[in-house]
């Protein structure tokens, strides 16, 4: 197990669990009024730290990257919820030692300690002996959640419109032409050698005409995929809040001539 010191300066620091997994951040050391040494050590989790879980420092330990303890993940953030006062009730301590099935003679330790008292960073070593006073305050801690702001689905319908396409047809025309005869020619026949032609009877020619006429047909043909695609676009807001803190003043009662100057 790592000094007091070395616990002291893992304050504000990431803890990870005895897997090696990131639990949350180190916030408060609680002492035994017994020894004085560091016995638990409360840890900020959630998404923005606003829970703390007391954790014990049985076999933690500090390394570069943080402070280790030597329960797991899932005891810790399961941790009965104890609100920080400052000290561990005899009972609270109790619940937190069968929580982590702490050792009998542990819990021996905890009935003769009665509690264990908040230890923050200066409330021990060079301040050992004096009256001294721990100043806390708020502190903003942002983060992020993904929360759904609308739905963009895809619909297809059927409309209607007129389209016009020009088709090159044709027809047929009739048209008189006129051949003279040559005077040589006589009723009993003909340049081309057919007969008849010279006499005067009734006779009818009749000619077929055709013309083209457009033709439409439909035909159903891809022209086109849409589809949807999702872009994250990155910006920075503002976030505020108010936030309390505690300042201490020095009321000083004694006479002005046994003051320090």
């Amino acid at each position: 197990m790592s000094t007091a010191q070395e616990l002291e300066r893992a304050i504000g620091r990431d803890v990870y669990d005895v897997d090696g997994q990131k639990v949350g951040t180190a916030a408060n050391l609680y002492a035994s009024d017994l020894s004085g040494e560091p016995e638990w050590v409360t840890v900020r989790t959630g998404l923005f730290g606003t829970k703390e879980s007391f954790v014990p420092l049985t076999g933690a330990h500090t390394e570069q990257d943080g402070l280790h303890v030597g329960a797991r993940k899932d005891a810790i953030k399961d941790a009965p919820r104890i609100d920080d006062q400052g000290h561990l009730s005899e009972a609270e301590a109790a619940e937190l030692y069968r929580h982590y099935n702490l050792q009998a003679a542990q819990s021996g330790q905890m009935q003769n300690q009665q509690q264990n008292r908040k230890r923050g960073m200066g409330d021990a070593g060079s301040m050992a002996g004096q009256e001294s006073m721990v100043r806390s305050e708020e502190q903003l801690r942002a983060g992020t959640e993904t929360v759904e702001t609308g739905k963009v689905r895809l619909h297809k319908r059927v409309v209607t419109e007129e389209q016009q396409v020009s088709v090159p047809v044709s027809h047929e025309e009739v048209h008189v032409t006129r051949e003279p005869i040559a005077g040589g020619q006589r009723d009993g026949g003909r340049a081309d050698g057919r007969r008849g032609e010279g006499r005067i009877q009734e006779e009818d020619r009749e000619v077929v005409l055709h013309e083209e006429r457009p033709v439409v047909a439909k035909e159903t043909v891809a022209v086109e995929r849409v589809g949807l695609d999702t872009e994250t676009v990155h910006e920075e807001q503002q976030v505020k809040d108010t936030v309390r803190k505690e300042q201490i003043e020095v009321e000083d009662t004694t006479d002005p001539k046994h003051r320090k100057r």
